[in-house]
């Protein structure tokens, strides 16, 4: 089975992490376009993105946009 490539992947709010998963540009780049130029991670974020729980980048967008009302 051929690595999900983090790096540069089309992205889509459906896609689902895997353990494979890395926070990189490419990632910050998406949820930027989803979240807004205000959009960090912070530790207890992170934390949570790496969880275990199945999560897509869509999750990760709404649940930071949720934070921020």
């Amino acid at each position: 089975m051929t690595k999900f490539d983090w790096h540069s992947a089309e992205l889509s709010r459906e896609t689902a992490l895997n353990k494979d998963y890395k926070t990189t540009q490419n990632v910050r780049r998406f949820l930027r376009t989803q979240c807004g130029d205000d959009f960090k991670l912070d530790r207890p974020f992170i934390k949570w993105i790496k969880d275990g729980n199945p999560k897509t980048l869509g999750d990760i967008a709404d649940a930071w946009t949720n934070r921020r009302l």
